[in-house]
């Protein structure tokens, strides 16, 4: 009675219900009572929004995405939007692959590119006439599959008692050795093996029910090879969508929250790392062969470091271990490289990010009226300054112009042609700056955020825009760097239940 009339009291002054209990339920453990509390839902409107999204079943998801991108041809005529739209498919492929070692197993894979690359050289010597083998698709697509997924289970052999770091240099020693291999194989044993740095060319289209696939049309690409990677996106996502409903899919978890304990509880850990090892091999095995096939192809310099990194960051930034999560990174992250390729996509990209996470810091507020007034105010004045002082300071032209270009050019201090040391000087200057505001706080953190988003503003306009390839990466690294620090498990992912 005590109890109870404890917990009515406590309900009555606002504590929620979960908390109300003074101690452990009868039959249920405390930490596992409670665990509800730790995992910490969204609350308020977006909270019942998402609680009522959660409820329309996986299947339903999954039919209404592949109908949307399959559309995508009717709306977009362009032959660059549908080679675009096939190639967020393959990341995607790639994604939910990455996502059986690290998000489900827990294993940090740095060699998982090059069980990419295995796939491609794999079909492109089954089906280019360097070998004369020219075996069929239904064949040659399902022997890389498997050749990708034993290569991955060799590699898992050496690896099987390694963690963390030391998994880690294992795996990025087997990549490191794939692109020395692949980039020297015109001579293996005195003998041209697979063409080396020139890679293995004339390979065949895709030729399914004997009909070939020609990779464009009048030189618009083939919408086909959408529908064909589209069709492989369904089968690996359910796939592997069982394999996680699966035994073998709650002990890969189990693998990744603990190992120890998963081994004191009699599961397989060796084996599950294996089999984790083999499934992701297999799925970037198979995506290996779908690219060779529309490129006609393969070349060592496709399976670079900068695409591990890509992966990984699709994986991280949609949410490990989800693959909803994960099709989601993969799609945001492919579309935003090629927005970044052009300035003018770039700059209104930049501008508008740059608008949103002031909104989501400040919020709707006085301090955030004062941090757009007071760096708009000094642009304009320095940009004034600085035109009076000497007219060149201010005479450079917009890249990729546009009313967006013009008034950059009118605010940030664009000069016709930029010193040397104009670079790294900025550059070190907005990394000091940025580090400064970590370390501030109040009024003295506004006061700094004024000049900090102005000095933004002119490293994108005269370094950044002037060298898209690089400046795509490092945008890359800077969101990621932000929903990290907003959202640690990413977008999709599921927070930690820690015991405390």
């Amino acid at each position: 009675m005590a109890d109870e009339e404890t917990r009515r009291e406590r309900l009555e002054e606002g504590v929620p219900a979960a908390s109300a209990t003074a101690g452990p339920q009868i039959g249920v453990d405390e930490w596992v009572a409670r665990s509800a509390e730790r995992r910490g839902g969204r609350g308020g409107r977006l909270g019942v929004v998402e609680a009522r999204l959660r409820t329309v079943p996986w299947w339903a998801w999954l039919t209404l995405f592949v109908a949307i991108v399959a559309a995508l041809p009717v709306g977009f005529e362009s032959g660059y939007v549908r080679r675009v739209a096939f190639d967020t498919v393959i990341f995607m492929l790639l994604a939910l692959g990455l996502n059986v070692v690290v998000g489900w197993g827990g294993l940090l894979d740095l060699g998982y590119v090059a069980f990419y690359g295995v796939g491609a050289y794999t079909y492109a010597i089954l089906s280019a006439d360097r070998y004369d083998l020219h075996l069929p698709v239904f064949v040659s697509i399902p022997a890389a599959a498997v050749v990708g997924g034993l290569v991955g289970l060799l590699v898992g052999l050496p690896s099987r008692r390694l963690v963390g770091d030391y998994l880690a240099i294992v795996t990025l020693f087997f990549f490191q050795i794939f692109l020395t291999v692949s980039n020297n194989s015109d001579s293996i044993f005195g003998e041209d093996r697979a063409g080396g740095p020139n890679g293995i060319l004339n390979v065949e289209p895709l030729s399914l029910f004997g009909r070939e696939l020609p990779v464009s049309t009048e030189g618009i690409f083939n919408v086909a090879y959408l529908y064909v990677a589209l069709a492989f996106f369904v089968v690996v996502f359910v796939a592997l969508r069982l394999a996680n409903a699966s035994r073998t899919g709650r002990a890969w978890r189990s693998l990744r929250e603990d190992p120890l304990a998963a081994e004191l509880m009699g599961m397989p850990v060796n084996w599950l790392k294996l089999t984790a090892f083999a499934f992701g091999a297999a799925v970037a095995a198979l995506t290996g062969t779908l690219v060779t096939a529309l490129n006609g192809s393969v070349f060592p310099q496709t399976f670079e470091f900068p695409l591990l990194i890509t992966v990984y960051t699709m994986v991280i930034l949609g949410g490990a271990g989800s693959q909803a999560g994960v099709v989601i990174g993969a799609i945001g992250i492919s579309v935003l490289l090629e927005l970044l390729r052009e300035p003018g996509d770039s700059r209104f990209l930049f501008y508008v990010l740059s608008v949103l996470a002031l909104v989501g810091t400040l919020r709707f507020s006085r301090r955030l009226a004062i941090v757009l007034g007071g760096t708009l105010a000094l642009g304009f004045v320095v940009h004034s300054l600085a035109g009076a002082i000497d007219g060149s300071w201010t005479a450079g032209a917009a890249r990729d112009g546009g009313r967006l270009g013009e008034w950059a050019t009118q605010w940030v201090v664009v000069p016709s042609s930029l010193a040397s040391w104009v670079t790294p000087v900025s550059y070190i200057g907005l990394v000091a700056a940025v580090l400064t505001l970590t370390l501030l706080r109040g009024r003295l953190r506004l006061a700094l955020l004024v000049p900090t988003l102005y000095l933004a503003a002119f490293v994108w306009e005269n370094v950044m825009l002037a060298k898209p390839e690089p400046t795509r990466f490092v945008v890359l690294g800077a969101i990621l760097i932000a929903v990290m620090v907003a959202r640690p498990e990413g977008v999709l992912g599921e927070k930690r239940v820690e015991i405390v």
